[in-house]
């Protein structure tokens, strides 16, 4: 750990004065194609571990990624983020050789809660108040056809408890709602987010949150690879990741699609190889890489149905042996697949559980109760919006 701030002292240390471009990662560049546009060898990529070539296929495009280049353009170095919790960190050593490193992001996380009268609608006020654009369309996805949000009157009040995770002042990443009242011509609809489960319910412990049932997509001989988000590997002293879970099985092996959707994209990419990503209308969306060969005729923009043929099992990309890597990525965020395919559907709480679940909703009603006084209503916290023109001065 002490390696890794005294990395990121260095860095901004040698940054000092200088100024860092904030940019976005143009669409169609690839982490070979980003090398190459530096004179950087290519080899700095093939010499990489299998987990960590995965995670230069997860790049995104439009993502932010943060560069310094010498006064002849050349690559000092560069920080690009391929998930909320790790970023790719390319720099050039003192022997002006180029070097990689994976480094977590030092985020910060809020929680707050706020309470808004409606003037104009849910979306223009919340953005107003948080800089969020996406807060609204996060509680209206809570609510999900359950409340008619067009009845909403001037002087209706919305309260909202969330979470957000801040990175330089900015946004960084979704927010998570965890508790929140609507009103509508002056009737109350509660909804609150229960941890053990992931999923929203009202002051009665019932359930709103509809079940997205997955399957394994494919039968496989064992997981070779387990999902990791961010860990520390105490022996290689750096941080590792693996956004995805891999099955091991024979090459030519059927592959399935997980759940119903449309093929959002099906071609190669980078060391993926051979891939398929399904986007389910959920805010789920299932990428399916390395495959040796695409089921004939599917194409893009075609819609498929759980269990319905997709491809086979291959090694293409960078790949030491025939596997599925399959990841499951929620409104853009990588999660466990296997923590979702296993969940079980849940229509109420029942029990122990429903009971101290109504008794933590009580606690938070009195809280919203208090808020909504106007001598206690909280101010929230405006983020920036981002800009990616923006060029910063450290």
């Amino acid at each position: 750990m002490k390696k890794i701030l005294l990395l990121f002292i260095i860095f901004f240390n040698l940054l000092y004065s200088a100024e860092v471009k904030e940019l976005p990662w143009p669409r169609g560049e690839t982490f070979l194609t980003f090398l190459d546009k530096y004179a950087i060898p290519n080899s700095l990529y093939f010499n990489l571990e299998k987990e960590d070539k995965e995670l230069c296929s997860e790049i995104s495009a439009d993502a932010k990624y943060y560069l310094y280049e010498e006064d002849d353009g050349s690559l000092n170095q560069v920080l690009i983020p391929v998930s909320e919790d790790i970023q790719l960190h390319i720099y050039k050593d003192v022997d002006n050789t180029y070097k990689f490193k994976t480094l977590p992001i030092n985020y910060e996380e809020i929680t707050q809660s706020i309470a808004l009268p409606i003037t104009t609608s849910i979306a223009y006020d919340l953005k107003k108040a948080t800089g969020s654009p996406m807060l609204a369309a996060q509680l209206k996805s809570i609510y999900d056809n359950t409340v008619n949000f067009r009845r909403m009157q001037k002087g209706d009040f919305i309260v909202i408890k969330y979470k957000q995770k801040v990175l330089m002042g900015r946004a960084h990443s979704m927010p998570e709602i965890l508790a929140s009242m609507v009103e509508v011509s002056g009737k109350k609809y509660y909804r609150f987010k229960n941890s053990k489960d992931d999923k929203y319910y009202d002051e009665k412990a019932k359930a709103f949150t509809k079940t997205y049932f997955f399957k394994v997509p494919l039968t496989y001989k064992r997981i070779s690879s387990h999902f990791t988000k961010k860990r520390w590997h105490p022996v290689l002293k750096r941080y590792r990741a693996h956004l995805g879970t891999d099955f091991a099985a024979p090459r030519g092996r059927k592959i399935y699609a997980a759940g119903d959707g449309y093929v959002e994209f099906i071609g190669r990419r980078g060391g993926y190889g051979k891939t398929i990503i399904i986007n389910h209308r959920n805010g789920y969306k299932t990428l399916y890489a390395h495959q040796n060969a695409f089921r004939k005729g599917i194409k893009r923009r075609q819609s498929v149905k759980k269990g319905d043929h997709i491809g086979y099992v291959g090694n293409t990309g960078l790949s030491s042996g025939p596997h599925l890597h399959l990841g499951l990525y929620k409104n853009g965020r990588a999660v466990n697949a296997m923590n979702v395919i296993r969940k079980a559907d849940t229509k109420a709480l029942k029990g122990k559980s429903k009971n101290t679940f109504i008794a933590n909703a009580q606690i938070v009603i009195k809280d919203f109760d208090l808020i909504l006084k106007d001598e206690n209503r909280e101010k929230p916290i405006k983020l920036d919006r981002t800009t990616y023109k923006t060029k910063l001065t450290i």
